[in-house]
């Protein structure tokens, strides 16, 4: 395997940027090819069996691409399919979980909110982390079936996404939770809105730092990281309309963003 590769990164959509960003923030000399499932989007109300099949044709486009290392920037796939990936293909995958854990360790009142798709919170891998982290910190789940197509769209302004925001926020305060957990990559790009509603005395958890961090440790445990000096480029991919996607990327990435059709 190359060190010279790029890290791949894939997501259902934009949420994924978010990691991508941090990766860039931490290794600026790596080269970054993301790729937007946007078409076959969102995963979050799909079957097992497409969000594997997808993720597969994925990961066939990344190391098509010589990718060195693979980043499932996406909680639902992450939890849906990992284990898969991991047996099939023979780089180093890493995925991303809710912060719960953390979320738990923060909490003074005892209960702890987790924002995310449908999917990922009826997964066994899911439930098998609250329980194993709760440690008696209660743990309370809210699916947010509109965020992911809302952000995708672009069209929200802020006051229209608290508003929106309320409807997943509101009860989980009602409930008493402290500390808030974004537990879909995607929710990361509305986070100032979602401590806007929260509140001050509530903490907001995102992974998309702690998961950076886990591809540099990864990388160079298996002598993967990049020898060059100069610094690295990205590529963006989408299997959905090349237009919307180009718009999702400058807004979120810049506007000397190129992207590609998938």
């Amino acid at each position: 395997m190359r060190d010279s590769g790029p890290i791949g990164v894939f997501d259902s959509g934009i949420g994924g940027l978010t990691i991508a960003r941090k990766i860039r923030e931490l290794m600026p000399c790596e080269d970054i090819l993301y790729v937007a499932d946007s078409g076959h989007a969102p995963y979050g109300d799909r079957p097992d069996r497409y969000i594997l099949d997808r993720s597969f044709a994925v990961t066939d486009f990344l190391l098509s691409r010589q990718v060195k290392a693979v980043v499932v920037a996406c909680n639902t796939a992450t939890t849906t399919c990992i284990s898969e990936l991991r047996a099939k293909y023979p780089v180093p995958f890493i995925g991303v979980e809710p912060g719960v854990k953390p979320a738990v360790l923060n909490s003074k009142s005892g209960v702890v909110g987790i924002l995310a798709t449908t999917k990922t919170l009826v997964t066994d891998s899911f439930t098998e982390l609250a329980k194993r982290v709760s440690d008696g910190i209660r743990v309370e789940v809210m699916p947010c079936p509109e965020l992911v197509v809302q952000i995708e769209s672009l069209k929200l302004s802020f006051e229209e996404a608290a508003g929106l925001v309320e409807k997943y926020v509101h009860p989980l305060l009602a409930r008493g939770v402290d500390t808030i957990v974004l537990g879909c990559t995607h929710y990361a790009h509305l986070a100032p809105v979602i401590a806007r509603v929260a509140g001050p005395d509530v903490s907001i958890i995102s992974t998309e730092l702690a998961v950076a961090n886990e591809v540099c440790r990864r990388l160079e445990s298996q002598g993967l990281t990049a020898t060059n000096s100069t610094t690295g480029g990205e590529e963006f991919w989408s299997s959905g309309e090349l237009a919307l996607f180009q718009a999702q990327v400058q807004h979120f990435w810049g506007p000397s963003s190129l992207v590609r059709q998938f």
